[in-house]
């Protein structure tokens, strides 16, 4: 696909028609070096439907490790011996501790997050507990719990939680390639039951899982049609100890190219990029929001460190950007 259709199709796009498939294919195969056109067309579309505000979130890790699962590239799972912090789940205080300093510092959103297959029922009730003692004010409530279900779900919105996050990590074509302990199809479970509860969602994945350029689409059409609100792109970074720790880093242009991608695909969804941003991206970090992103993730992830908000808030602000107003 050459420049010009590039341009035709986002613009195309920003007008709110919908790509065919063949044209999506056509992008997902363009050449890793040409990602930079791909990108200004994805600008495009960012540009019309996010204009130059950015969705900030941020998330603490309130119960680490010893996980189930076997999630290949996760420090946390009981098969990895990675060398992490492991604790239970923290209490009240320090959640809404959390929350507290991401409203202050103008944060969107504030998520907790904890390991493994799922939350007990009776934490759920302790992290919903938690929630409902939040000042949250402009604050959106988030979490990330693993698989629940309704009753879960009705409990956490009744506290005050507005969006639950669930990742599918990577297209259903490579899911078994990373994970054995759960299927695809219990990811999608739990995001459809999130939504049937009235809540908003946020699913993405990890790339550089070794997934090919289609199963990058496939993974796009999947969250297109699960219609999720918010997609979270992560960039592996191999952790010592895990099953992915000898895999390389993806090349900058390669991150791009997948922003880009998702952007194409998903044009009206806040695409927030996360976990692995400066690891991977290095120098090429900041365009991401000319590739199409329309936010990040900010503060520490869960068992790497990431940027000080306030080195985000400055970034944000030299590039003519805003945090969007909750």
């Amino acid at each position: 696909m050459n420049s010009r259709d590039i341009f035709n199709l986002a613009h195309g796009i920003a007008a709110g028609e919908t790509p065919d498939l063949s044209a999506l294919v056509a992008l997902a195969e363009t050449p890793e070096g040409d990602a930079l056109r791909l990108a200004a067309g994805a600008d495009i579309i960012r540009e019309r439907h996010f204009g130059k505000s950015v969705h900030l979130c941020t998330i603490v890790n309130a119960k680490s490790g010893n996980c189930s699962e076997d999630c290949a590239f996760c420090s946390q799972s009981a098969m990895a011996s990675a060398d992490i912090s492991r604790y239970g789940l923290m209490d009240k205080d320090t959640i809404r501790q959390g929350a507290a300093y991401a409203g202050g510092s103008g944060i969107n959103r504030y998520s907790v997050v904890t390991s493994g297959r799922r939350l007990p029922r009776a934490e759920v009730a302790r992290v919903a507990g938690a929630f409902s003692e939040t000042e949250a004010g402009g604050l959106g409530l988030c979490a990330s719990l693993g698989i629940l279900d309704a009753e879960d779900f009705a409990l956490l919105k009744a506290a005050g939680m507005s969006r639950y996050h669930h990742n599918l990590e990577t297209a259903k074509s490579h899911f078994n390639n990373i994970c054995t302990t759960h299927s695809f199809e219990e990811r999608l479970e739990t995001l459809r039951a999130a939504r049937a509860a009235g809540l908003s969602t946020c699913s993405g994945g990890i790339f550089g899982l070794g997934e090919s350029d289609a199963q990058v689409l496939e993974m796009a059409l999947t969250l297109r049609e699960l219609d999720v609100d918010a997609v979270p792109v992560n960039f592996l970074i191999p952790i010592k100890g895990t099953r992915m720790e000898g895999a390389g880093r993806i090349t900058p242009l390669r991150c791009i190219k997948i922003i880009a991608l998702l952007r194409y695909v998903l044009p009206q969804k806040d695409i927030l990029v996360c976990g692995g941003r400066e690891a991977n991206m290095k120098e090429l970090a900041p365009l991401v929001f000319f590739a199409g992103a329309s936010g990040i993730m900010t503060g520490n992830y869960l068992t790497q460190a990431g940027r000080a908000v306030e080195d985000d808030l400055s970034l944000i602000a030299r590039l003519g950007f805003s945090v969007r107003e909750s």
